[in-house]
């Protein structure tokens, strides 16, 4: 007979967007009651985060899938720890009998494998929407999880990109958006002062494209505008050449003494609050968390049109689109905000209640809650 417990699978200790998602999922189940365990590979961060949630913590070796592990050694190394860590996942599975598996991120696609073989009801949560590899790299990534009973997809982006290359995982999906949590306070306007203040939240990686956003500042600036930039996010381990190119980047003439690396920031709120201005230069973002922070925090977002950020704004409405990969469109957007103040505020103030209304975590906590039961029961 299965017990009470749900066990939730991480594929690391840190604090990012599907990390801090996975929060709101273990509150969702312990509020309904549930007992929660979470396996991660190593402490962290997370884990202070995890228990004041109310979850069990267990630490169990395994690896997750990582661009770094794409050399022949690397990919090696890492199927032998996948191949070793099954056991391991399989035993404790049979151990605890959970209600049901949740595996977040396709990143763990051997803990979907030990679900399957300890006939455990599993649910895959998918944060990735991959669009830019090749055809038969994205049928692999996404084909384990036909072991899950369900899939939960974040965003329509992540189901078309799912689904373009395994149709039939549509029928396992189940689209849940995102539950941001409201900033602690209320927020406050953006003071306009001098000079503007832009801000970029999230990982230092090509795909979140803080160098367009440099790129956009530099623009600016040599067209006479006052302004500077915050980045506020760390690198992967691996992506250090990355930083040392922004920074390089940064300490040009055009750009030298407007732009401070403030590294990882949890909470968001104070950059948030800081800001005039939020761009959201992302050229594949599934669902775009730091979008919605930012309009809960009554700040107008610069967002490149492209995946979830189609989702989370509409254009000139709850924040302005620009062609992705575009530093000269995101340039001329805040140029807009900056000589238009009314529709800085407007955009702003729509933006929060939208935001509040459609990605409350409430909502998502009362979705996941009922599939998780869904699943438990039917399988």
């Amino acid at each position: 007979m299965r017990s009470n417990t749900v066990v939730v699978v991480n594929p690391t200790p840190d604090v990012y967007g599907a990390d801090l998602q996975m929060l709101q999922t273990v509150t969702a189940l312990v509020e309904t009651g549930r007992r929660v365990v979470v396996a991660l590979p190593e402490d962290g961060d997370l884990v202070p985060r995890l228990r004041a949630c109310g979850a069990e913590i267990e630490f169990i070796d395994f690896p997750a899938l990582r661009k770094g592990n794409a050399s022949a050694k690397a990919l090696l190394t890492m199927m032998a720890r996948a191949v070793a860590s099954l056991p391991r996942s399989y035993r404790m599975l049979r151990r605890l009998r959970p209600a049901a598996l949740i595996v977040n991120t396709v990143t763990l696609p051997w803990w979907l494998l030990a679900g399957r073989l300890t006939r455990t009801p599993t649910i895959g949560h998918l944060h990735e929407a991959e669009t830019e590899a090749h055809r038969l790299v994205r049928k692999a990534l996404v084909a384990p999880l036909f072991l899950a009973d369900a899939v939960i997809v974040i965003s329509q982006a992540s189901l078309a990109a799912m689904t373009e290359v395994q149709p039939r995982l549509g029928r396992r999906a189940q689209l849940i958006y995102n539950g941001v949590p409201q900033p602690p306070d209320p927020p406050t306007d953006a003071t306009r002062g001098r000079p503007t203040r832009l801000a970029v939240v999230g990982r230092l990686s090509p795909r979140k494209g803080p160098h367009l956003a440099l790129e956009a500042v530099g623009q600016l600036r040599a067209a006479d505008y006052d302004v500077e930039l915050e980045l506020a996010g760390s690198t992967f381990p691996g992506y250090e050449w990355y930083e040392a190119e922004l920074r390089e980047r940064a300490d040009r003439p055009d750009l030298r003494g407007a732009v401070e690396f403030s590294g990882y920031t949890a909470p968001v709120w104070p950059v948030l609050q800081r800001a005039d201005i939020v761009l959201a230069p992302s050229t594949q973002e599934p669902f775009g968390n730091v979008v919605v922070e930012a309009q809960m925090s009554r700040r107008p977002v610069v967002a490149a049109a492209s995946h979830g950020h189609l989702e989370s704004i509409s254009d000139d409405q709850t924040g302005l689109l620009v062609p992705a990969g575009d530093p000269e469109a995101m340039a001329e957007a805040v140029k807009r905000l900056i000589a238009d103040p009314e529709l800085a505020d407007r955009v702003a103030r729509t933006a929060e209640t939208e935001a509040v209304r459609r990605f409350s975590v409430d909502r998502y906590r009362r979705e996941v809650a009922a599939l998780v039961d869904q699943v438990a029961t039917r399988s």
